[in-house]
């Protein structure tokens, strides 16, 4: 009896060593390697190299002159520690709520928009931390960020279509648009928005 414990003692060491130890401290070591921005959590950097964020998760843009993200129900908003969706069901009337609330919102403050308000635009993502809107979503807010920024609608409109990012490999997932890095694209280009007192 004690000879098998022993070898179950022995397997169980073995087995935590290669497993819990040699295994990810292998995985970590090739990853920072071979794809060292992604290992770090693929972080955003402005122009003077302080980090302003992750490309992997949302951040909340309020002002008129940078692109909005989908709404987080994550924590207080975009928290990465409590990533989550809102748990809310298609007959919640709490749901409803929000959304006819959020459509007015942003048809306020989107008087120019073209058409309806995107869904993406008022719903929020399974994770609350999507980073990324469809092309349409970031095109139905071009009008607001050039006023805002009081330039032509074409000059917005071609920093959106640079940032848009197509499918993996060519054919998985869809065509999305980092709100992040368009945002930034438009510092670079334009400078920040004036703020307005």
């Amino acid at each position: 009896m004690t000879r098998e414990i022993l070898i179950a003692l022995r397997m169980t060491v073995v087995t935590l060593v290669l497993l819990g130890l040699g295994y990810p401290l292998t995985v970590t070591a090739v990853a920072q390697r071979l794809f060292p921005g992604r290992a770090q959590g693929s972080l955003v950097k402005d122009a003077n190299g302080v980090v302003i964020g992750s490309e992997l998760i949302g951040q909340a843009f309020a002002r008129p002159g940078y692109f909005q993200p989908r709404l987080s129900a994550a924590g207080s908003s975009y928290d990465a520690t409590a990533s989550a969706g809102s748990n809310l069901g298609p007959t919640s009337q709490k749901l409803r709520d929000r959304v006819v609330a959020d459509v007015q919102r942003m048809q306020k403050e989107n008087p120019d928009a073209p058409g309806p308000v995107p869904a993406e635009l008022v719903t929020t993502s399974a994770s609350g931390l999507d980073p990324h809107l469809s092309p349409e979503a970031a095109r139905w807010q071009i009008p607001r960020v050039a006023r805002a920024r009081h330039r032509p609608a074409p000059e917005v409109q071609s920093l959106v279509e640079a940032a848009v990012e197509g499918r993996t490999f060519g054919f998985l997932g869809e065509p999305t648009v980092n709100v992040l890095r368009l945002n930034l694209a438009l510092d670079r280009e334009f400078g920040p928005p004036v703020v307005s007192q």
